[in-house]
């Protein structure tokens, strides 16, 4: 990668902003590109109501595909779901009814609509699914046409399965089969989109190289896989998980302040790689901002904050959720748009546990956790540190209807009597 000096500005911006992991072909990717002919795709499982922010990258890969004259097509795997993707997992997923599956597709899809531009244009991006395929398929034709060319030794050998087996950990039938339908996805694209270019993490270059081999297998023309580096914190972490659980998508979800925390709380020596994935910002000016030393970094901090926001949750609630942090943490007030959880009065006319309001506030995972953080003092009510985990929050403890409920310094919640 280092030696590569693309002259697509596709593969440019990319490798410049520490996009790329692995690439079946870069010189023949990177002349598609610079010739306009790029069409790729990004296939996205619907396991949940919304995506979390580990998925933020590879959609990023599809902004910047189409902000370069590319063609980007987003995959929902309503198809592929159903079987359950067995890559990076010990055990299997756990199986959803088709109406769940299909509400999660209808929530997810609303995600795309921030970072891509929808449309009958050359470049305009496009939207379906693969359940308009292989629910469709016969399994004996398929076994024929498409099961042949495939080797069991090879499917054994993949990461996915292997380290599976290697743990001695059950992989079902069904969930063996998806590296399959994954790779008929990449030959059905070609067909009907022509599509050539599928793009995912890391975890996914044995399932996308498959679809490389099944396309030349069936026919297809010059096929191309891209992945990105499966991304962790400096500290470690797996990106997107958090004490209080995953950083969601969705506002539904997640609120646009915490989310914006999320962002605030990035460790000093991940702002500058956040800068480059996760916004648009020159890279001038995301070099500026990675020189700053000491208590500066808070400003590119807050920046980062601000810019991947805005790109998900617009520039208005951006700002509105900078505009809370700036009440809480400089100016110590109570801002009334701080996350906010319902509580019945009922509820804290018998007496409210401290544990259990943590937890319900989803500050903490579990009262176990909260009990360990009030020991180490990091809970506060109403900005007093909690010392007593047998507390129970009263009515004296709500000032107009509202607590206000603390982990660390950063993570605030509004707990408000209905």
């Amino acid at each position: 990668m280092t030696d590569f000096q693309p002259k697509s500005e596709f593969l440019r911006v990319l490798t410049e902003r520490g996009f790329i992991h692995q690439c079946s072909d870069l010189a023949g990717l990177d002349q598609k590109a610079a010739a306009g002919e790029l069409i790729a795709y990004i296939g996205f499982d619907c396991t949940a109501p919304s995506l979390h922010v580990g998925s933020l990258l590879p959609i990023m890969m599809l902004h910047w595909l189409q902000k370069t004259g590319g063609k980007p097509i987003s995959l929902m795997g309503g198809g592929t779901t159903r079987v359950g993707d067995p890559s990076g997992k010990d055990e299997g997923r756990k199986m959803l009814t088709l109406e769940q599956i299909d509400a999660n597709k209808d929530s997810i899809k609303k995600v795309f609509e921030k970072f891509l531009v929808f449309g009958a244009a050359k470049t305009d991006a496009v939207m379906t699914d693969n359940a308009e395929w292989l629910t469709a398929l016969n399994y004996i034709d398929f076994l024929r046409d498409v099961g042949k060319h495939f080797s069991v030794n090879r499917m054994l050998a993949m990461d996915s399965v292997k380290l599976r087996l290697e743990r001695e950990h059950e992989l079902s039938f069904i969930e063996f089969n998806y590296m399959c339908l994954q790779a008929y996805d990449f030959v059905e694209l070609n067909r009907r989109h022509g599509c050539l270019l599928q793009m995912g993490g890391s975890d996914q270059w044995g399932n996308i190289v498959t679809g490389l081999d099944l396309g030349r297998r069936m026919g297809t023309p010059q096929l191309y896989a891209l992945t990105s580096p499966l991304l962790t914190t400096a500290s470690g972490a797996k990106m997107g998980k958090t004490a209080a659980g995953a950083v969601w998508l969705n506002a539904d979800m997640l609120p646009v302040y915490d989310y914006w925390q999320y962002w605030r709380n990035a460790e000093d020596a991940d702002v500058a790689r956040f800068l480059k994935l996760f916004t648009t910002l020159p890279m001038d000016e995301i070099a500026r901002l990675a020189a700053l030393e000491g208590s500066e970094i808070n400003e590119a901090k807050k920046v980062l904050a601000n810019e991947a926001t805005a790109l998900l949750h617009g520039r208005a609630a951006a700002e509105l959720a900078a505009e809370t942090a700036q009440k809480t943490f400089v100016e110590g007030v109570l801002a009334d748009n701080l996350p906010t959880v319902t509580v019945a009065r009922a509820e804290i006319a018998a007496g409210l546990g401290a544990l259990h309001a943590f937890v319900k506030a989803g500050l903490t995972p579990s009262t176990g956790e909260a009990r360990r953080q009030i020991k180490g003092g990091g809970l506060r009510l109403n900005d007093t540190a909690l010392t007593d985990e047998r507390y129970r929050l009263g009515e004296t403890d709500f000032v107009d209807g509202v607590a206000k409920l603390s982990a660390g310094k950063k993570k605030h919640v509004l707990l408000k009597v209905e």
